[in-house]
Parts: C-alpha cells; sequence; structure tokens
C-alpha cells in the first residue's frame, strides 16, 4: 500500500489490471518500466497491480482465468516493490463461502509487508472476515457497488476501514462536489478512467451480480447487454468517446491539481495486446511508444494475440 504521508500530490499512481491474468506481459514490461524511465512520463507511478486467479468464489467484477502460479506473481511484485491487489469483490457471498481453502490460502500468502497487499471488496461480511484473519491485508471498497449518488460515495471514502474507494464512473467529472471533499479523502479516491460501458446504464448492478453467481459456480444465464452498441466489445476508441473518460491531460490538468492523485485502468477481461495500449496511453511518452511496443512484441517468450 502506498504510504499516503508520502505521496508526491503531483504524481498519478496507475493501479493496473491483470495481476494473475498479464503475468507474461508484466514479468516483460515492468524491467522496461524501471531500466529504461525516459520512455515514460516522470510524473507517473505503478501504484499496484489487481487481479484474481481462475476459479476464485470470492472474486467479482469480471470472472478471473489467470492460470499462473500465484508464488510467482507475488516473487514478481516483490522484486519490483509493486502492491498486489486480489479482487474479491464478489456480492453474494454468504457466510459458508468464507472458510474456502484457495481464497483463504492466497490471503495467507499475500499477507505481506514492504510492500503491503491489498484486497478489493464488495462484502462487508468478508471485509469482517478479513480484517479478524489478515489483518496486513489493506481494503479498497469496489465499483462493483454501483454507488451513482455521490453522498452514497462520500458516505463510503469516510469509512476507516477503506484505504481506496473506487467511485462509480458517473462521478469521474462531478468536480464541484468532488472539490468539496478534505484532501485525506481525496487521498482515498481511486477514479476508473477507461470505462467503456454506456453512461446511461442501469444494468451494471445485475451485470456484476451474474459474474458473481457464476464465480460462486451457479448455473446462470448470461447477463445480456442491452446498451447501444454492446455486441462491439471493448473499444479503447469508443471509451475514449465516453462522458466519463479520463485522459492523459485531464490527469496532468484537472485532477493533478485537485489533489487527486490515484487512478485505476481496467481490463482484466481483455487481452494483453489492448491492456498494453492502455500502458502505452497512460504510461509512456509518445515519442517512445513505438520502442515500448518493439521491445514487448520482440519478445519471443510473449503470445499477444
Amino acid at each position: 500500500m502506498l504510504d499516503k504521508h508520502c505521496i508526491n500530490k503531483k504524481t498519478a499512481y496507475f493501479h493496473l489490471p491483470g495481476l494473475f491474468e498479464f503475468y507474461e506481459l508484466y514479468r516483460v514490461f515492468l524491467p522496461l518500466f524501471r531500466m529504461r524511465r525516459e520512455y515514460f512520463y516522470d510524473w507517473c507511478e505503478i501504484g499496484s497491480i489487481y487481479g484474481a486467479p481462475a476459479d476464485c468464489i470470492w472474486g467479482g467484477g469480471r470472472v478471473g482465468y489467470g492460470d499462473c502460479e500465484p508464488s510467482e506473481v507475488l516473487a514478481l511484485m516483490k522484486e519490483y516493490g509493486i502492491s498486489a491487489r486480489l479482487t474479491f469483490s464478489n456480492s453474494l457471498l454468504q457466510r459458508e463461502h468464507l472458510s474456502d481453502r484457495r481464497c483463504n490460502a492466497l490471503c495467507e500468502m499475500f499477507s505481506l509487508k514492504n510492500p503491503s497487499n491489498g484486497v478489493i471488496v464488495h462484502s462487508d461480511l468478508l471485509m469482517d472476515y478479513l480484517k479478524e484473519n489478515y489483518p496486513d491485508l489493506y481494503f479498497v471498497s469496489s465499483t462493483t457497488k454501483v454507488q451513482t449518488e455521490f453522498t452514497q460515495f462520500h458516505e463510503e471514502v469516510k469509512r476507516e476501514e477503506f484505504c481506496y474507494v473506487v467511485p462509480d464512473f458517473r462521478l469521474n467529472k462531478a468536480f464541484e462536489q468532488l472539490n468539496t471533499l478534505t484532501q485525506d479523502e481525496k487521498d482515498k479516491v481511486e477514479f476508473l478512467v477507461n470505462e467503456c460501458c454506456d453512461f446511461g446504464c442501469t444494468q451494471r448492478k445485475a451485470c456484476y451480480e451474474t459474474v458473481s453467481r457464476k464465480n460462486l459456480g451457479e448455473n446462470c444465464p448470461e447477463h445480456v447487454c442491452k446498451a447501444p452498441h454492446a455486441k462491439e466489445g471493448y473499444q479503447f476508441s469508443k471509451a475514449m468517446e465516453n462522458p466519463a473518460f479520463i485522459s492523459v491531460n485531464d490527469i496532468q490538468e484537472t485532477y493533478l491539481p485537485m489533489g487527486f492523485s490515484n487512478f485505476k485502468i481496467e481490463g482484466r477481461s481483455l487481452g494483453s495486446a489492448l491492456v498494453l495500449e492502455f500502458l502505452l496511453y497512460y504510461l509512456t511518452k509518445p515519442e517512445y511508444r513505438i520502442h515500448v511496443r518493439e521491445k514487448i512484441y520482440l519478445d519471443n517468450m510473449l503470445d499477444l494475440f
């Protein structure tokens, strides 16, 4: 976890997708980010990488499919001093689910310091259990709660148990209200920058609940999104047209000056080639993007397509 007392207010901390899902991509990208720092914006850092392996019933948001060894993931994060976050944001957990051996084993493994690791949660039941059994983990309030009213979100930010809160993307541009937050509260806000979901979507909570049921192993029908252009899938160009999209210029010219420093990139369910495009856009200087692409693509061990 980032030490809030040491955060540079002029630095943007990005929280990246695919801790387990894109291990092979980060295995190549992180050395490049460290060794060729001139390729990347000097005002950005990697705050954390989040995700969940396959077959985790506590998982939520997206159905995890990462199949790499958790010990290898943890070793990579420790090597580069990056906080790892387990995405355990299932919204439908019951008490009987808390004894799951696989999820408990992951929490035990990731309960480390220097750096501290966290858990992205939806369920208060799960958070209370984790606080008691794995006190070294920190907690992030998940955007899967779909709190579209600012008052709801503000109450969430006030909760001491959360180190970070990811608001619903529809609140990204509520600048007048966001500016009423104290600096300590602003330090906890983690904006979802590249959401592609329709701005007027009213089914977001139902979509997340379907994912939660699937992670619990329930035989449930697919959620059919009725938003315009939903069949086209995720397109970064379409996300850039979303009213809630946060651009590189927005971060530099608006959010950082306002005192906000944490930004989450979505993409766990996407391909590594598209996630690389996010890393190029948000972290990489334009004149060096071709260099980063070449370094990544020419690594024969990485299959991006």
